[in-house]
């Protein structure tokens, strides 16, 4: 347990003193965030505040946890390399996504049809890698079940091995897809999808760290759990969420920095590699329930544009329709932050309720 430790502290470290030296090299560079005009009024004072400051995010996390392993003298496992590679891949997608937006000015960086395929590559080759790699019990870190607190009985491989590695893939795409979109468009008010992805990574400690206690590797029984690698899932979590509250000193409002895509494209592709890896696909639904809201908001406003030439919400996503109504910031961010920590923890509730009466 002490790597789980050790690696937060780290990740803690790097992100808390890293971000501060990044905000001053952004500065110095010039390179800062382009604000829209159809946005709230009051973001127009953000012009110019540095962005990319995933890039310390990913950094932090990537830094904890390997040299929690150097460190405690334990190899990486596959699980924990592969939520890593998702963090690190869809972290280099956002960059290129932000860096379009301040080499030209403008809100518009990648193209989504650019954008997409890059996250299809990257999601595709965490997939087809976590189908692979089985264990000595023949445990993969990705499962061709369906998973809610654990492997259900909806089974992809009903149809032979090629077919279900194919449906596999097309359903991690979907959890990548969703997580990373639903992150990036919470991601709009100072600290708000920093704090909310710190209660979401918390949680996925305690889940890991439950899954390892309950393993079975070590326990034989019709309530352990069929995780390759619960223990160093724990590690990823911790170092992310670690991450994320030293970025989040800098990221609360005032926000001397913003994350941009970097950030939170990377923390919703390691949130979805979680997922997969923990046999937790439809549970991240609700853990993430206030990036569920947010996407949603999205989904509906557009909807109703389209189909009835009418708006439901003053502005999209959700967060910003209570700016439009006369709500401070801050006010938004920490009852925003409050729905969040109650999806939280009523998604713990039902992994552990799942337990006691199996």
């Amino acid at each position: 347990m002490k790597v789980v430790l050790i690696g937060a502290l780290i990740a803690l470290a790097v992100a808390l003193f890293g971000t501060r030296i990044f905000i001053q090299f952004l500065v110095r560079r010039g390179y800062g965030q382009f604000i829209r005009d159809d946005g709230p009024t009051s973001h127009h004072t953000k012009r110019g505040t540095p962005t990319m400051g995933g890039a310390v995010i990913i950094a932090g996390s990537v830094s904890g946890y390997f040299l929690a392993h150097l460190l405690s003298w334990s190899p990486p496992t596959v699980s924990g390399c592969l939520v890593m590679f998702l963090l690190v891949g869809l972290g280099l997608v956002g960059f290129a996504d932000d860096w379009m937006k301040i080499s030209h000015q403008r809100s518009l960086g990648l193209r989504s049809v650019q954008k997409l395929v890059l996250q299809v590559l990257v999601s595709t080759v965490f997939a087809i890698l976590a189908t692979r790699f089985g264990d000595k019990g023949g445990r993969t870190p990705g499962s061709f079940h369906i998973s809610f607190v654990r492997d259900t009985w909806v089974n992809l491989a009903f149809g032979g091995t090629a077919l279900a590695v194919v449906l596999f893939v097309l359903w991690a795409n979907l959890i990548v897809a969703g997580t990373s979109n639903g992150v990036n468009l919470t991601d709009g008010l100072d600290g708000l999808a920093t704090g909310v992805s710190a209660m979401v990574f918390g949680a996925y400690i305690l889940i890991s760290v439950w899954q390892y206690n309950q393993n079975c590797e070590y326990h034989f029984s019709n309530k352990c759990y069929q995780v390759r690698d619960p223990l160093d899932l724990a590690v990823v979590a911790a170092c992310v969420m670690a991450s994320c509250f030293g970025f989040l000193w800098w990221n609360a409002t005032p926000a001397k920095i913003f994350m941009g895509d970097t950030g939170s494209l990377a923390l919703g592709g390691a949130l979805a590699g979680l997922a997969i890896c923990s046999r937790t696909e439809l549970l991240v639904v609700i853990l993430g329930g206030l990036f569920v809201l947010e996407t949603l908001s999205v989904i509906l406003q557009v909807g109703s544009f389209k189909l009835r030439r009418k708006r439901i919400f003053r502005m999209a996503p959700l967060h910003h329709h209570f700016e439009m109504l006369g709500w401070e910031q801050v006010t938004v961010v920490i009852r925003f932050w409050i729905i969040a920590g109650l999806c939280v923890a009523v998604a713990l509730g039902l992994f552990y309720a799942e337990w006691v009466v199996t």
